[in-house]
């Protein structure tokens, strides 16, 4: 261990290389959508879970596995994750239809939420003080960069490897997951800690996955199946639930609530008869914990979830290839890196707090940018400098809030913590692309139906043409003038998707807004700093 502990910083690479990988699976699909749903002939329903199945089990998994890591060993756990997720990217790679994508998804979710909690924990008990900070900047920039450089590695396989690009998307994973294991078994000490005697949580653990399924479903679906009454019949294998009345949705978020109360009762008992818990809930009586990871929920739904309907914009209404849209969100990935390299050198001279509130308030002026300057008409560059802002701010925001969650926790409880903290954020960042994308939709048909209908066109023509734009996310515009429709329904189904972009990006920045505002509850102390009595 001390051998390896000499290698900390190499080590760190490879931590940071294992949740790369994970991360930019987690938006590479951003910009091979067109291609994917071309090939498998994907409904905007699809689109949605391609996306969110991946997100939706990754967050409903990361308190399983932060808890179990502290037990059978963080390193452990940390290359079973990266071999699921390895083999389950070449299964995606090798999806002949949509149903086997999306089971394909959820097992890289599965592997990919041993990944984030286990390089968290490993990075918090391999380095100490000053070193932490500038490894959580590290850790957390790469976070940052990646989220951008995902649809640019994309839109590079979607453009220059012909029709089936987007396969080889998924399958890179495999020789860059067998150099990461390598590199994790050399130079990466094993840690964890002994637990309480007694058997593991496992009611604990099902319903905090039935508490996040249940939401994100309800938040994903609602505006297909009806946010009361049904509009459309749900079906799972021979059952269906389509008959008049209350929508499956309703009952879902009821469920949902309920789940949640349960395992927060659930698991202050076993916490008081000193039993083995999923989540020690005592965590939120840690101030800098508890007001950490409300901002973190926060800012992660104002985050990530623009980054869905940009490269859709970028593609189907400025007709950018998927390579090119992906060059434009570069812009995003400078910014974060750039981020990288100012945390690095601020580390213990700027309060992580003040970083935090800094790279929040650039990404909701870099989202504001996004909701004042996207035209059809004008194109992309005007995009750029606001991408640019937005990332800076991700880079700052993401690498320091780690820190000020993390700051008060003790080391014995580092992995529930870790992985209580990461399920935050990917809970977030879930929502954030459920309420988002369904912003986005919505506000398309509610627009493209109202231009139509201005335009002259019955009502029956028009219900049937939003439909054709909405289920496609838009990827049916660019061949509309090849199939004889009229310029001006062309113009107005750009115009109604560039409104449902726009307003996405507002409703990120309300997010963000709420965001900035919660980050003046956290501690200003610096990384290594002890608490004022």
């Amino acid at each position: 261990m001390a051998v390896l502990a000499r290698y900390r910083w190499i080590g760190l690479l490879f931590i940071s290389l294992a949740i790369s990988i994970v991360i930019i699976d987690g938006t590479i699909v951003n910009t091979i959508f067109p291609a994917l749903i071309e090939a498998l002939d994907l409904s905007s329903s699809e689109v949605q879970w391609v996306n969110e199945s991946y997100v939706l089990v990754f967050a409903a998994l990361l308190l399983i596995w932060g808890s179990l890591a502290d037990s059978i060993g963080r390193r452990r756990l940390l290359v079973i994750g990266i071999v699921i997720f390895v083999g389950a990217s070449v299964w995606a790679g090798y999806s002949n239809d949509a149903s086997s994508l999306i089971l394909a998804r959820i097992l890289q979710g599965i592997g990919g939420s041993m990944v984030l909690p286990t390089t968290l924990s490993l990075v918090n008990a391999n380095f100490q003080g000053k070193e932490r900070g500038i490894a959580f900047a590290v850790w957390g920039s790469t976070i940052g960069g990646m989220v951008a450089l995902g649809p640019v590695l994309g839109g590079w396989f979607a453009t220059s490897f012909g029709e089936d690009g987007w396969r080889l998307a998924f399958s890179i994973n495999l020789p860059i997951g067998l150099i990461i294991v390598a590199g994790l078994l050399l130079f990466v000490g094993e840690s964890k800690v002994e637990k309480r005697a007694g058997a593991p949580d496992f009611l604990g653990a099902f319903l905090s996955v039935g508490l996040f399924l249940t939401l994100v479903f309800g938040l994903i679906e609602g505006r297909n199946y009806g946010w009361w009454n049904v509009n459309e019949e749900f079906t799972i294998g021979s059952w269906s639930w389509g008959d008049p009345g209350i929508s499956p949705i309703p009952v879902s978020l009821a469920l949902s609530v309920l789940f949640g109360i349960a395992f927060v009762l659930w698991e202050n008992k076993r916490e008081a008869a000193h039993k083995p818990v999923l989540l020690d809930l005592n965590l939120f009586k840690v101030t800098s914990f508890r007001n950490g990871s409300i901002a973190a929920l926060i800012i992660s739904m104002g985050e990530f979830g623009i980054l869905f309907a940009i490269p859709l914009w970028l593609q189907n209404i400025i007709g950018l290839s998927p390579i090119d849209s992906g060059l434009v969100l570069l812009w995003l990935a400078g910014g974060a890196f750039l981020a990288s390299a100012v945390g690095g050198a601020m580390s213990g001279k700027l309060a992580p707090a003040m970083a935090v509130r800094i790279g929040v308030g650039l990404e909701l002026l870099g989202v504001i940018g996004v909701a004042l300057f996207a035209s059809d008409a004008a194109g992309w560059w005007p995009l750029a400098p606001a991408l640019f802002l937005y990332g800076i701010g991700i880079g700052l925001a993401t690498a320091q809030l780690t820190g000020v969650i993390m700051v008060d926790v003790p080391m014995q409880k580092i992995g529930q913590a870790s992985g209580s903290q990461s399920t935050v954020r990917q809970v977030g960042s879930a929502l954030g692309i459920a309420v988002l994308g369904t912003v986005l939709f919505t506000q398309i048909q509610s627009s493209l139906l109202s231009k139509l209908s201005t335009l002259g066109m019955s009502d029956a023509e028009a219900a049937e043409f939003t439909k054709s734009v909405v289920e496609s996310s838009g990827g049916i515009i660019p061949a509309l003038p090849n199939m004889g429709t009229q310029e001006s329904y062309i113009q107005a189904a750009k115009d109604a998707f560039t409104e449902g972009t726009k307003w996405s990006a507002v409703a990120a920045g309300v997010f963000l807004l709420l965001g900035f505002v919660a980050t003046f509850r956290l501690s200003s102390r610096k990384h290594g700093e002890p608490a004022k009595n």
